[in-house]
């Protein structure tokens, strides 16, 4: 008698804690639509297409499915919403719990706009979703343990939004995500082990978080894994031996506590470490969460046991414990029961997913093919430097496969040039900002046929040539795509996210763009070392000259850390076309004297632009007066060292600075060093920071 009332009473407060929820009316697709409208576009200027009174999917019927009468709707051919893609259109709500009933949508692309909020937990339920594009956006909050529900997922990209929290370890659920893309967030927490049980992942980025502990151990055991980017948290321990194996693809920069044999700029550990995680010391449980995978013998301190039971208090818990052992073999049963029923249910459904997809897949396909071949119409042809065999030997099948990008590639990633994108635009090219399928950031360089070099061959052998240039120091090129019906190429960069030095130039106090002296340094270093190894034969690439160093083409990372771009980009554009880049050089004072006599570039003419962005550096100016040079030829500091860092600096490291400038800008080029030379000098005079 006495447990049945314990049963009801516990059952009773278990229901007021948890109340059940009221079942309501299912949501149809138009309400969810509605719903959705409402809540992402709260201004209603965005989606006036949606309308109550109309069908979302009863537009024209296509070989793939019906289309829709709503802007970004894309339907199935049982007439389902398939896709929602809202990409840049300048959206500034949040998304709704409703989402969750739109159960047939297979892609949701949401990225480039402005929403913020949480994720709600009913993104869980859209059980076919494969594609959830949620990236450069204003997200904050957790990011749910729901999404592990997503047993279709393939592609999840959160970056660049301000998420908090740790990673779910139910994510290594997901056994069909092949990119989990967490760049540029506030996530902390310890990396799960379970992330490396997924045997489809190829690309894994966590850089530019705060997570901490050591790098799990199982990620050496995810086959299909390409790309491991943890740059920029606070990782420590043994880095395993096994991630060797991904090459260039395992970035891990600015992490200083993690050790490791065989990885360059990792320290020696210690001691000798297997590959296992690291387990944490007791002090470090009082500062941090326990990582996932960290590896704890439980154990208690004299200090910290808890005290023995009495005889009555134990039998007090054992009744306790009694009463909750019955209740919970009832609970179970329950549970049980429902999971049967609930997977039966599942079972008879997911068959279905597959097709669904593919059917989804054909509607997006076909209204692809219809724009490219409108595309097609509207430029001229009969310029295809990438068709098979064109460049003869100068072209490998292997570069092809790891630098070639297609016309579908570049257009998503830039959402099709989308305005709000451009960067920057001349009269011969165009700069968009894009984020590729694999999450990671990128600039699109957009040249014309008639801005590249007309023979083709020459023009191959510039691709092949910018594919082997590989420095920390100068901006990567991760592929290019040539386009014979449009009549452009592409080139596809990585994305620097800080800018080019001009605009830290003429900087104004307060505006947040006054670079402090160790700062000013390093980029001198870095531009130093970067134009070094152009200039020499590194394995197959042969001497470079640069051509048109300036500040402009100083681009600056995350930790400020410089990135030279355009290198080597003279032996893809026509002649005229760099005549016309060399206008804006001569204007800020970089060409070397002797250009205007020979008409030819050397490794001098380098090393003279080399010697007035160091003074533009040290002076913080864009222009170098003849004050500034006297200054440094009279090393009167406040002449030639920018007032804005207010008498913070270095006077020796500014006195060897402004040495080697004016050894850079000899009017003879003879009397000018090398880049090599000027590398030793900066290890030697400002410190231990590079190797010669």
């Amino acid at each position: 008698m006495m447990l049945s009332f314990l049963l009801s009473l516990l059952l009773s407060l278990s229901f007021l804690h948890h109340p059940p929820r009221v079942r309501s009316s299912p949501l149809s697709e138009l309400d969810a639509l509605m719903v959705l409208k409402a809540a992402l576009d709260p201004s209603g200027r965005v989606l006036t297409s949606w309308s109550r009174g109309a069908d979302p999917c009863a537009g024209d019927a296509g070989a793939g499915g019906p289309s829709s009468s709503f802007e970004g709707v894309a339907c199935d051919e049982r007439g389902r919403v398939a896709n929602v893609s809202l990409q840049g259109k300048g959206l500034s709500g949040r998304i709704p719990p409703e989402i969750g009933g739109l159960q047939s949508l297979t892609g949701l692309y949401l990225h480039f706009n402005a929403l913020g909020g949480d994720i709600p937990r009913e993104v869980g339920s859209l059980r076919m979703l494969s594609d959830l594009y949620l990236d450069v956006n204003g997200f904050s909050g957790e990011i749910p343990p729901d999404i592990a529900n997503l047993t279709n997922l393939q592609v999840l990209q959160l970056g660049y939004n301000r998420f908090s929290g740790g990673i779910p370890r139910q994510l290594g659920s997901l056994q069909k995500l092949t990119v989990l893309a967490l760049q540029y967030n506030r996530l902390t927490g310890a990396i799960p082990a379970s992330l490396g049980y997924l045997a489809t992942l190829k690309r894994l980025d966590l850089s530019y978080n705060s997570f901490f502990g050591s790098i799990p151990a199982t990620l050496v055991n995810a086959s299909g894994l390409e790309v491991l980017d943890v740059r920029n948290n606070t990782l420590s321990g043994h880095v395993p031996a096994g991630l060797k194996r991904l090459d260039d693809g395992f970035q891990y920069a600015n992490n200083p506590e993690l050790c490791g044999v065989a990885f360059p700029d990792v320290r020696p550990c210690p001691t000798v470490y297997l590959d296992r995680p690291e387990p944490l010391q007791p002090d470090t449980l009082l500062k941090k969460n326990i990582p996932e995978s960290a590896d704890l013998n439980s154990s208690c301190g004299k200090a910290h046991c808890p005290s023995r039971l009495s005889g009555r208090n134990a039998g007090v818990v054992l009744g306790v414990v009694a009463v909750v052992a019955a209740i919970g073999f009832t609970v179970t049963g329950f549970l049980t029961l429902s999971w049967h029923r609930h997977r039966k249910q599942r079972t008879s459904s997911s068959s279905n997913v597959s097709d669904e997809r593919v059917r989804a897949g054909r509607v997006i396909g076909n209204r692809s093919k219809r724009a490219a071949s409108l595309i097609s119409l509207e430029y001229s042809k009969g310029w295809d430097p990438l068709a098979k065999g064109g460049g003869g030997s100068a072209f490998s099948q292997e570069v092809f496969e790891s630098f070639m990008f297609n016309l579908e590639d570049v257009e998503r990633a830039t959402q099709s040039f989308l305005e709000s994108n451009l960067m920057e635009k001349s009269s011969f090219s165009s700069v968009h900002w894009g984020i590729l399928r694999d999450g990671s950031a990128v600039t699109v360089r957009r040249y014309a046929k008639m801005s590249c070099k007309s023979d083709e061959a020459e023009f191959l052998k510039g691709l092949k040539l910018l594919t082997k240039i590989k420095h920390e120091n100068l901006v990567r090129l991760r592929g290019f795509c040539c386009s014979k019906g449009r009549g452009e190429c592409f080139l596809i960069y990585e994305f620097v996210p800080n800018g080019n030095l001009l605009q830290y130039l003429n900087a104004k106090p307060g505006s947040g763009k006054v670079l402090e002296w160790p700062t000013r340094v390093a980029i001198i270093i870095g531009v130093a070392q970067g134009i070094s190894y152009i200039h020499e034969d590194k394995g197959d690439k042969p001497r470079l000259v640069h051509q048109s160093i300036s500040a402009e083409k100083v681009l600056l990372d995350h930790w400020n850390n410089p990135l030279l771009s355009d290198s080597g980009l003279y032996h893809l554009l026509a002649d005229d076309v760099v005549f016309a880049m060399l206008k804006a050089s001569a204007a800020m004072g970089y060409l070397a004297p002797e250009y205007t006599s020979t008409g030819y570039f050397t490794e001098k003419s380098d090393v003279y632009a080399f010697g007035v962005l160091v003074l533009q550096i040290l002076s913080g100016k864009r222009v170098i007066t003849p004050v500034i040079r006297h200054g440094v030829e009279a090393c009167c500091f406040e002449e030639f060292v920018d007032e804005n860092l207010e008498g913070n600096f270095s006077e020796a490291e500014a006195t060897q600075l402004a040495r080697i400038a004016l050894l850079c800008t000899q009017d003879s080029p003879t009397d000018r060093p090398s880049m090599r030379t000027v590398v030793h000098e900066l290890n030697t005079l400002i410190g231990n920071h590079l190797s010669p």
